[in-house]
C-alpha cells in the first residue's frame, strides 16, 4: 500500500496555473483591443516615421483645425481633397487618439488632439505630397 501525501502547494498548483493563464488570455485581448494608454486605432500604423491608413497611405493634420477644439474646419471641397480619416461607428478613442464629429455628422480620427486627413493626389502607399502644402498640411507623426 502506497500512502500519497498531498501539501498545500501541491494541491493549489494547478488553480495557480489556472489564474496565471486567465491572466495572460485577458491581458492579451485588452492589448488587442486597444485598451492601452498610447495604443492606435485600427485603422492606423506607424509606417516610416508616419502615421498612415491601413493602406500605408500617408496621414496628414490642418493647421487650421483648432488644437483640442473637437473640430475639424475642412469640409466641402477642402474634405473632397483632403478626405477624412473616419472612425467605425460604435468605436472610442484611446490615449493619443480621439474621435471628433464632423459638421456632416460623421465621425473623424484624431491625434493629439488634430484631426487626421489623406491627400487625394496621394496615389500610393508612402507617397507625401501633401506634406507643407500652402504651409498648413502636414504629415502627422507619432
Amino acid at each position: 500500500m502506497t500512502t500519497h501525501r498531498h501539501t498545500a502547494a501541491s494541491l493549489l498548483r494547478p488553480a495557480l496555473l489556472a489564474v496565471a493563464s486567465a491572466s495572460v488570455v485577458l491581458l492579451g485581448a485588452c492589448s488587442s483591443m486597444g485598451m492601452g494608454g498610447g495604443s492606435m486605432p485600427p485603422t492606423v500604423k506607424v509606417t516610416n516615421g508616419a502615421l498612415t491608413d491601413p493602406q500605408g497611405l500617408t496621414l496628414y493634420t490642418f493647421d487650421r483645425d483648432p488644437a483640442n477644439g473637437g473640430k475639424s474646419v475642412c469640409n466641402a471641397t477642402c474634405a473632397t481633397n483632403w478626405p477624412p480619416l473616419l472612425a467605425e461607428p460604435g468605436t472610442s478613442g484611446s490615449g493619443n487618439y480621439t474621435i471628433i464629429t464632423r459638421d456632416d455628422g460623421t465621425r473623424q480620427w484624431a491625434y493629439k488632439g488634430m484631426p487626421l486627413y489623406r491627400f487625394a493626389k496621394d496615389a500610393k502607399a508612402g507617397d507625401r505630397t501633401g506634406d507643407n502644402l500652402n504651409n498648413v498640411w502636414h504629415v502627422a507623426k507619432p
